[in-house]
């Protein structure tokens, strides 16, 4: 999960090293939480328009944790 996370970040960003995953802890309801990292110039690329994109990458990331009955939460920072 980590890795497609990280995947899916790397392909939107330009600066490719400031790009950091961290968590994959579960939380009290049970959901995996990662908080994705990137540089702040590119923080507008990973939200994108009106959190258009940021949702989609949340929506890939649910979708692939549905396939291993897990949930998953993804935080922007």
């Amino acid at each position: 999960m980590e890795q497609l996370l990280l995947n899916i970040a790397r392909g939107l960003v330009e600066n490719k090293e400031a790009v950091s995953v961290t968590g994959g802890d579960k939380n009290e309801e049970g959901a995996i939480v990662f908080h994705l990292s990137v540089a702040s110039e590119d923080m507008g690329r990973v939200i994108g328009k009106q959190g258009r994109i940021a949702k989609a990458i949340r929506t890939v990331m649910r979708a692939a944790a549905t396939r291993s009955g897990d949930k998953v939460i993804v935080e922007i920072d």
